[in-house]
């Protein structure tokens, strides 16, 4: 828990207000995350950030799981808080059609403290890249995932020729994550964890080349922090088959294959997760 001034102390802690239009993140338009200013505890992205004119910053949604809804001491608003460490934020409206979500978290600047985006890629190649794709997504720092292939020596692959073995890519996912809020070390652990990197050619019930388990890195910093999960691994007794090599060109896959198991609404059936770390 970081310490607070005594201004900071009487909206966090006491559950105060700032005054209107005088918060240093109401015209704030960076982009980037907003977290608690009392323990870290990311938010906000900016890109739920709108003006909704009241005088503070304003949010349509959350980060998942990060603010908590309490009936508030008045008997009729609704107060939001820190999730993790109860900090008075601010609080939260329904009903106003200001955003198609139609909600605005009314947010103390003071609450709040920011982290500018820093948007790094990583490449994963583990199996069927609808498992990988499904179990990474959710990840809090994680921004985007997409399906695609990589790896081989034919350029703009079909999926077809892809599963024939004779271009030599992988079935991967390129994530876009914000390394402010997830390190890579992290989101690599998380990939050896969501499927099993001892198989060889295969991952479950698929079998062939295209399913074998590889990341490709896009920096000298991501290649050694692969090297040492690898090593902790084989240390653990596990006969590591995972492959690692710098990345090349990445060929997003067809719609049809993007968002498979959220638009299915199932889950993956050869990926789950293991804790192996």
């Amino acid at each position: 828990m970081k310490p607070l001034t005594e201004q900071e102390k009487r909206v966090i802690i006491n559950k105060g207000t700032e005054a209107p239009f005088t918060g240093k993140f109401y015209k704030h338009e960076e982009k980037g995350t907003y977290i608690c200013r009392q323990c870290g505890n990311p938010l906000y992205s900016s890109t739920s950030k709108f003006d909704s004119g009241c005088g503070w910053p304003s949010f349509d949604e959350e980060i998942p799981g990060a603010v908590t809804r309490k009936r508030d001491a008045d008997g009729m608003r609704t107060e939001i808080v820190c999730s993790k460490c109860g900090g008075h934020l601010g609080h939260v409206f329904l009903g106003e059609r200001f955003t198609a979500k139609n909600t605005r978290h009314c947010v103390n600047s003071i609450s709040m403290e920011f982290l500018p985006l820093k948007r790094e890629t990583a490449v994963f190649a583990g199996g069927c890249f609808w498992g990988v794709e499904h179990l990474l997504r959710n990840l809090p720092g994680v921004i985007s995932v997409e399906s695609g292939y990589t790896g081989g020596s034919v350029s703009n692959p079909t999926y077809e020729e892809v599963c024939s073995g004779t271009t030599g890519h992988a079935e991967a996912v390129e994530v876009i994550f914000d390394a402010s809020l997830i390190s890579y070390e992290k989101l690599a652990m998380r990939f050896f964890e969501i499927h099993d990197p001892t198989q060889v050619n295969r991952q479950g019930p698929d079998i062939g080349t295209q399913y074998r388990s590889e990341i490709f890195y896009t920096s000298d910093a991501q290649k050694e922090i692969a090297r040492s999960l690898v090593e902790k691994l084989k240390a653990k007794g596990y006969k590591v088959a995972t492959g690692i090599t710098k990345a090349g060109k990445f060929y997003p896959a067809e719609k049809y294959h993007q968002d498979y198991y959220l638009r299915k609404g199932t889950q993956p059936y050869c990926h789950t997760y293991t804790k192996r770390f």
